[in-house]
Order: C-alpha cells, then structure tokens, then sequence
C-alpha cells in the first residue's frame, strides 16, 4: 500500500490529523464500479502532483491558503467497512480529527453515527449532486442523510451542488428545513453570497464535511460513480470546502473517486489537490 508523503508521524497518539482509507463499496448501486481503488489510487496521485522531487529531496508544494507545516498527520492505512465505527468513535473522542478516503459514499452514515454517538447530532455541510435522501430504501449509498438523521442537525447542514434529486429525496429535505444550494445558486447569486451562507452554517458550531467527487461537473471530474452534467468548478468547490473547514471541523471524507472511468487522472489529481487545501485550512488552534 502507498502511503501518503504527508504522513509525518508513526503513530496514532502522535497526530492532529488522521487519515483513514476504507476501499468498500457494498453498499453502492452504481453501475459503474471501482471505488475500491479510490484510497491508493488518490494516495499515489497526492504523492506525484503535490510533491516535487529533485536533488535527492522530496518537496511539498504550497496550498493556495493555509499551512500544512506544524500539523502531526498520521497515514493509518487502510481499514475494513466494519472497523471504521469502532476507529472514528476512538479518534473523535481522543480529539484527533479524521479525513477518511472511500469507497462509496455510505460509509458516511458510519461516520456520522460514530461522531453522533460521541457528541450528539452534528451539523453537515455535504456536497453531492445527490441529496443521498431516498427513504423508501436504506442502508446504501442513497439513503445516507435518512439512515444517519438521528445523528444531524438539519437546521445547522446544507446541500451543495444538488441536481440530480428523486423527488422524494427533495419532499424529505424540506420536510427538515434543509438548505440546498445548487450550481444555478452559485451561477446567479455568485460564489461570494454562497460562502456567507456557507460561514452562516458553520459559525454556529463545528461541522462534519463530506464531498462527494460527483459534486463537480464531469469537465472536471469525469471518474466518479454516478457523473451528473451542469456541476460545480472545481475552484468553486475548494473555496467552499476551505470556508467550511475555517471555523472548526470534527472530520472530511472524499469519496466516490472511480479511477477506471478517469481522464488523464484529471479526478485523482483534482481530489489530491482537495485533501492538501482540506488539510492546509484547518487550525487546530480551535481544538
């Protein structure tokens, strides 16, 4: 397995940050497949486009804002479906922050019920071309927002790049007052009128961010499970992702990265890119 060149400690009790691959995708119902690759594939992809080498020296590239130096970040490999519950609910509790690479998106209400167990409900900010809110069929990655609402807090999470909704997964989101912002949202009103409602959400507490890959537009990411045309930038996502992140996260996971269906690693390399700002925005100062 290919470690990521990030992982600067050696072990769990040493880090701020851990980084956690689970290559599963039981419950997904996508046609295309092959998410299990997702981890190393973004792990090898991090290495090569993010870091240099020359003179014998391996030379991390700077994020656009933020830092990575001074952050203890630990690479703890890949894990078992059935053991990411037990690991989240250790690592949230030891105040340690996971950033969990899949597999299909499912592996999110796991996440969420480790973190709920822990804290109570949590506010999300979620970004999918999917609402994930299916209810009339659950425990897949479809039904995520339905199986895990015991453990959020609606009033506090938001959508982000919807647009490829069932109409019951839109009756049931606003059943519970969700917010959901969709690329038209962003085209009329302006990224910068997104990030204040994105600042509103996350300023009333810290948040669990998920980014599905399938969020952007296939011009950008064309490897991933279920691509829906008319998605966001990819510029527009990490501004969105680094405002969520600036007040204080619990946790991030990046998933639905399918490398068969990739272009050139234009995905791979776009998610590496996501993990190093992801990383480089958050401040560990707010504990």
């Amino acid at each position: 397995m290919v470690t990521f060149n990030y992982s600067n400690v050696n072990e769990v009790s040493k880090a701020d940050i851990v980084i956690i691959g689970v290559p599963d995708e039981s419950k997904s119902h996508a046609k295309r497949k092959g998410t299990i690759m997702g981890p190393d594939i973004l792990r090898r992809s991090s290495n090569e486009s993010n870091f240099f080498e020359r003179g014998g020296k391996t030379i991390p590239i700077c994020p656009m804002r933020g830092a990575i130096d001074g952050k203890c970040i630990f690479d703890y490999g890949n894990i078992r479906r059935e053991d990411l519950y037990r690991l989240i609910f250790e690592l949230v509790s030891s105040k340690k922050i996971p950033i969990v690479i899949g597999g299909d998106h499912s592996i999110t209400t796991v996440i969420l019920r480790a973190i709920g167990d822990y804290i109570g409900k949590t506010g999300l900010v979620y970004f999918d071309a999917h609402p994930d809110f299916v209810s009339t069929t659950n425990d897949y990655y479809g039904s995520v927002l339905h199986d895990a609402s015991r453990w959020i807090d609606f009033n506090e999470s938001i959508l982000i790049g919807t647009r490829s909704a069932e109409p019951e997964e839109l009756e049931n989101a606003i059943k519970v007052g969700l917010d959901i912002v969709t690329p038209l949202d962003i085209n009329e009103f302006g990224i910068a009128k997104i990030m204040d409602k994105v600042k509103e959400k996350s300023n009333k507490g810290k948040k669990y961010i998920s980014i599905d890959l399938d969020c952007l537009d296939p011009a950008f990411a064309p490897g991933v499970s279920v691509p829906s045309a008319g998605g966001l930038s990819s510029i527009d996502l990490i501004t969105l992702i680094k405002v969520a992140i600036g007040s204080g996260i619990l946790g991030l996971d990046i998933v639905e990265l399918l490398p068969e269906f990739d272009i050139n690693n234009a995905t791979s390399i776009l998610a590496s890119r996501i993990l190093l700002e992801s990383i480089a925005s958050i401040d560990l100062a707010q504990g």
